[in-house]
């Protein structure tokens, strides 16, 4: 049955998006700021952000193992957003690369694991309910351009080092809330058999193994890793070319507008393109988008070239979704999104973001054709994955 509002479990699960990104909604655009007020340089902020991606290669694929074998999604992600609500509290008043560093990489990494999980509840909601992923996914979206706008326009009367601690500590705190309110989990009815070995049978080692899961991860994530030099430094190098913070504000806010309508049309949008036309077109809007932001900070051109988001982001994360919706047996959905986490979202976009701190310093601007090489990588692999996947179940 095809849901036609969200209700329910849709609605829960659209919640605790919004209050997630709420927070990084401010994150996103000004914790580099931040990371600059407590003395850390383009390459050391280079540094804490890839660290904080590069911690989900070990964390997201223990915890989805976890998950998977015991099915408790609900009370690892309210553990989750409390651990990282105590780890940024902690931080705030912290000065210096290394003291930051080291609580940094947890706090965040206890936050970046939550998203998987997330989206393998969502897609359990799709298939028990047949609602729409997208229209529940907008939701965090819609509230990260509310969230990245006001912090602009407050940033404009108030400093960074108040602004963006509190934000991100009240949307911790919201976020918790609504992991209490997700939909119950729903217990494991197997136990593995005696002798079975989990690990190479129906663990991460099965989907490892794979060369056309192999190939999508290499898909998608170069794609998404070519945000790096947008996430690291797009705000820094915007506020040094003489942009106000709302404008950096509405120009991160418009990225995530059109991430919404794509979102809110999404299942039109994937039964015309299916997985693999929204992988490869994600590839392609990037060839684009980056390479204009690499030679200008002209505001009207930076404005028109932000729809490009709707590509570079929103399509390849629901075709990656779908992909692992329609590729990957459900007894492995959580390890895949945890592996899409740690590796597509975690390692590639780790080692890109300490490459574009080392080239936003020497070149500035430029560092943005980082993005450019990336994308051109994804629809080589894309164009691979398309001619060897037929749509149906790896195994």
């Amino acid at each position: 049955m095809r849901s036609v509002a969200v209700s329910g479990p849709a609605a829960r699960v659209g919640l605790f998006y919004a209050a997630l990104f709420t927070g990084i909604g401010v994150m996103l655009p000004f914790w580099p700021a931040w990371l600059e007020t407590r003395g850390l340089g383009a390459v050391e902020i280079g540094l804490v952000m890839a660290a904080s991606q590069w911690s989900k290669v070990l964390t997201n694929p223990v915890i989805a193992s976890r998950v998977d074998r015991t099915g408790a999604r609900r009370g690892t992600m309210v553990a989750l957003t409390l651990a990282s609500l105590i780890g940024f509290a902690l931080l705030t008043p912290l000065s210096g690369f290394w003291p930051i560093f080291l609580l940094a990489v947890p706090a965040t990494a206890c936050m970046a694991a939550l998203l998987p999980l997330a989206e393998s509840v969502a897609m359990g909601v799709v298939h028990k309910t047949g609602a729409d992923y997208g229209r529940m996914r907008l939701w965090g979206s819609a509230t990260f351009i509310l969230a990245a706008v006001a912090a602009g326009a407050v940033l404009e009367v108030l400093p960074v080092t108040l602004v963006v601690p509190a934000a991100i500590l009240g949307a911790l705190a919201i976020t918790a809330i609504s992991a209490a309110r997700l939909p119950a989990d729903e217990p494991r009815p197997r136990a593995p058999a005696a002798g079975a070995r989990p690990w190479h049978s129906s663990g991460l080692w099965r989907l490892l193994s794979e060369p056309r899961f192999l190939l999508f991860l290499a898909c998608v994530g170069l794609s998404q890793a070519s945000h790096a030099p947008y996430y690291g430094f797009a705000t820094l190098h915007w506020r040094a070319a003489g942009l106000s913070d709302t404008t950096i504000g509405l120009l991160w806010a418009l990225g995530v507008i059109v991430e919404i309508a794509l979102f809110a049309v999404g299942n039109r949008v994937l039964a015309r393109l299916g997985p693999m036309g929204l992988l490869l077109i994600a590839g392609a809007g990037g060839l684009l988008r980056w390479s204009v932001l690499a030679v200008t900070t002209e505001p009207a051109v930076l404005f028109a070239v932000q729809g490009l988001h709707a590509l570079t982001y929103a399509a390849g994360h629901l075709g990656a979704m779908h992909f692992i919706a329609r590729a990957v047996p459900p007894d492995h959905a959580v390890r895949a999104q945890g592996l899409y986490s740690a590796l597509a979202m975690g390692a590639l976009l780790g080692l890109a973001m300490i490459v574009s701190g080392w080239l936003y310093a020497a070149v500035g601007g430029l560092a943005f054709l980082l993005g450019t090489g990336l994308c051109a990588g994804s629809v080589v692999a894309g164009l691979v994955l398309a001619r060897r996947w037929d749509g149906r179940v790896l195994w």
